[in-house]
């Protein structure tokens, strides 16, 4: 079953009468609990194209269907809804709360869910153990490494149990160790938990923890690959 389905989706910026071209009529479906990785240089489309998928963002043309609904057809409430509860996002700038612990931060979603409040704590627990960092649980942003932080912001992301996770350079910030200990998180919410994972790197060592990897030039598909020698998760970065 296809969790995400685009064709021909094109997207364009106006200042005035220039008119810019970051997608231009991308067509490829993911299946639900893939890994895919998008990959490609600086202004190829790929942060746009994470955008449009995560609902961040509206298409000027093309279609998009997520869990096989048209994205046109949901209202603005359901788009919200689907946003909170059925897509995580893991950035490459972390944006946590500097003022707040590592519970608090990760709880935060579930403000905006229809989760019990009673059942808040236990949840950003699980997910906190989940990335390894119970004994950081009471910390603050600045008491953590990058790494630390990055696996702050998965818990957060899978807080609210989403189907899909929507990965923007999650390694982008960090030292090599550290994006093992990332990636290797990630990985295992694939294939461990099904998670569908939508990854976008441009480090070809990261993306080869995914299944497949599409690359972007210049607002088009210019490759869409299985990948052969995928890399493994290790548990021991988790811990």
């Amino acid at each position: 079953m296809n969790i995400i389905e685009v064709k021909n989706l094109k997207k364009a910026y106006h200042d005035g009468k220039t008119e810019t071209v970051a997608l231009s009529g991308v067509t490829f479906s993911v299946r639900k609990g893939e890994f895919l990785a998008i990959m490609g240089p600086s202004g190829s489309g790929k942060s746009t194209l994470l955008h449009l998928l995560g609902l961040l963002d509206v298409p000027t043309s093309g279609h998009y269907s997520f869990n096989s609904k048209t994205v046109t057809s949901y209202t603005r409430d359901e788009l919200a809804s689907i946003r909170n509860k059925e897509i995580g996002f893991v950035f490459q700038s972390f944006n946590l709360l500097a003022r707040t612990t590592v519970l608090e931060n990760v709880k935060l979603p579930l403000v905006y869910s229809s989760v019990p409040e009673e059942e808040w704590d236990s949840r950003a627990r699980k997910a906190v153990e989940s990335v390894g960092l119970e004994h950081r649980i009471g910390h603050y942003q600045a008491e953590l490494s990058g790494g630390e932080r990055q696996r702050v912001a998965i818990a957060r992301a899978l807080v609210t149990d989403p189907e899909v996770i929507f990965a923007d350079e999650p390694t982008g910030n960090l030292d090599s160790k550290s994006g093992k200990k990332v990636m290797s998180i990630i990985q295992r919410l694939n294939e461990k938990e099904g998670k569908t994972v939508v990854l976008i790197t441009h480090e070809t060592s990261t993306a080869e923890h995914a299944e497949r990897i599409i690359h972007l030039m210049d607002g088009e598909i210019d490759s869409d690959i299985k990948v052969k020698n995928r890399l493994t998760s290790d548990d021991e970065y988790v811990k």
